[in-house]
């Protein structure tokens, strides 16, 4: 079911708005497509990065001085 969209009120600095308006005027997309699009792409972000944390949540803990000194020993730092 196609649900129809939801109207927000989101307060832009002015120079932000411009641009999404010239970018809009130069792609075709509209000024909400572009901001969807956007939070869209963040929100995935968000999601890879709690995947990626639940998947070593079983990892050992390590020190950051170990992680240091072991950067050091093979010669990466």
């Amino acid at each position: 079911m196609n649900r129809p969209n939801k109207r927000v009120t989101v307060y832009l600095k002015p120079e932000y708005h411009r641009a999404l308006r010239v970018k809009s005027a130069e792609t075709e997309y509209s000024v909400s497509d572009l901001v969807n699009s956007a939070v869209k792409q963040a929100l995935l972000e968000d999601a890879a990065d709690l995947e990626a944390f639940e998947e070593r949540a079983s990892e050992p803990l390590v020190a950051f001085e170990d992680v240091l000194k072991s950067l050091k020993r093979n010669g990466k730092l």
